[in-house]
């Protein structure tokens, strides 16, 4: 009796065992088929290109934080991981006697970042060699910092004249920009007369900033309704209460490429390389700003894709003309200044013409403290006469945190 319980139980195991290959076999063999499958229909496993296709919606840049987490943390079954080295992409539209003027601005980018920047210049074409040339005679030291392309200006050919006449000459270049420079994820675009007082890594990072639904950021017209333009003579919609600025423009170029704009022309959204040309012909007749207006419209009728930065990334001299009306800039000082109106070059704001002033002299390679900022400071003391004078503490208060952190940053190397 024992004997068959003995060989019972031994058949209970082969059994079971037996059961258990079958199984695994079967699994095996069904995987394998699935796989097949999904060649044979031609449908892609996830790969890299994917998660590169999600991080160009990512705000800016790979790496930069995002809103709703950590940097790094899982999403999408995959990291967003951060690379340090990332250049900051900068655009200029640079028309007429604009050379050294832009060539200054550039010049201003290049002594505070930190980070490498890579410039996109649009220009007419007989400014390319001299654009060439200038940059190229810049120390080995200053051209390690950043590379260049020049392109020339371009717009949609059925109707360049129109677009090349809209305000300043070239000036609505810019709206094309996310057009031309399809494989640019992110780009800050700046006017020629912009003046960095503070790194341009500093408002490239503001793309973290930007939630899911924005696509590009710019700081406030006015901060004082009473002397706004917009609100007082404007004849077309434009954001908010005072409008828009447009000279310090940050994009994230493939979400304005890939957005369905609502508007007020048809009931169908419409994308960025649809919109332009209509909203001209309807508005071109009540538009005094040209492009800027534009971008008004726009985002007037779309305001949930506009992130408003402070007034201290785009400091002109409406901000302080009849007394200081930029309070970021009081607490913090001045990031970016804003020369428009041509105030560089004549007297009617010597506070701005003395920082363009103290950037052109700089020769690259000196001591900027005393070189560059005390120069400065002596300047500006003889402006106090005029209401941007008073404030123009304002300007040097960055200027000199960002000259001592660059300084610091070359001592320890």
């Amino acid at each position: 009796m024992r004997c068959y319980l003995h060989a019972f139980f031994l058949c209970l195991v082969l059994t079971f065992f037996s059961l258990l290959y079958v199984f695994n076999h079967l699994a095996s063999s069904l995987e394998d088929g699935d796989g097949s499958d999904l060649k044979k229909q031609r449908i892609p496993e996830r790969s890299s290109y994917d998660a590169g296709a999600f991080l160009r919606k990512v705000p800016g840049l790979t790496g930069l934080q995002d809103r709703e987490g950590g940097v790094g943390r899982e999403r999408s079954g995959f990291a967003i991981k951060v690379h340090s080295d990332e250049r900051s992409h900068l655009a200029v539209v640079a028309c007429g006697p604009r050379l050294e003027e832009t060539l200054i601005m550039l010049k201003s980018a290049v002594l505070l970042s930190k980070k490498p920047l890579h410039f996109h210049i649009f220009a007419e074409d007989d400014l390319h060699e001299r654009f060439r040339s200038a940059l190229d005679s810049w120390p080995g030291i200053i051209r390690i910092k950043f590379n260049f392309k020049l392109y020339p200006i371009t717009f949609p050919e059925e109707n360049a004249k129109e677009w090349k006449r809209l305000f300043k000459p070239c000036a609505s270049q810019r709206l094309f920009l996310p057009l031309i420079l399809k494989e640019v994820d992110s780009l800050l675009y700046v006017d020629t007369d912009i003046l960095f007082l503070q790194p341009v890594e500093d408002i490239w990072a503001l793309l973290s900033q930007f939630n899911s639904s924005h696509l590009a950021a710019m700081a406030p017209e006015h901060e004082e309704p009473r002397i706004g333009w917009y609100n007082r003579f404007a004849r077309h919609p434009y954001y908010g209460k005072t409008g828009v600025n447009s000279g310090v423009m940050l994009m994230n170029m493939t979400r304005l490429r890939e957005k369905s704009f609502k508007n007020d022309m048809t009931t169908v959204a419409l994308k960025w390389k649809e919109i332009l040309m209509p909203l001209l012909q309807k508005y071109k007749l009540n538009i005094t700003w040209g492009d800027q207006d534009l971008l008004n419209i726009i985002f007037s009728q779309n305001p949930e894709s506009l992130y408003v930065f402070p007034c201290q990334w785009n400091y002109r001299p409406d901000h302080c003309i009849y007394g200081s009306n930029c309070q970021q800039a009081e607490q913090e000082g001045v990031f970016i200044l804003h020369g428009n109106r041509g105030v560089y070059h004549d007297d009617k704001q010597p506070a701005f013409r003395a920082v363009y002033d103290a950037i052109q002299k700089y020769k690259f390679g000196e001591n900027m403290e005393t070189t560059l900022l005390q120069p400065l400071e002596a300047a500006l003391k003889t402006t106090t006469n005029t209401y941007c004078g008073r404030a123009s503490h304002l300007f040097t208060k960055r200027l000199k945190e960002s000259i001592m952190s660059v300084q610091q940053d070359v001592t320890q190397r």
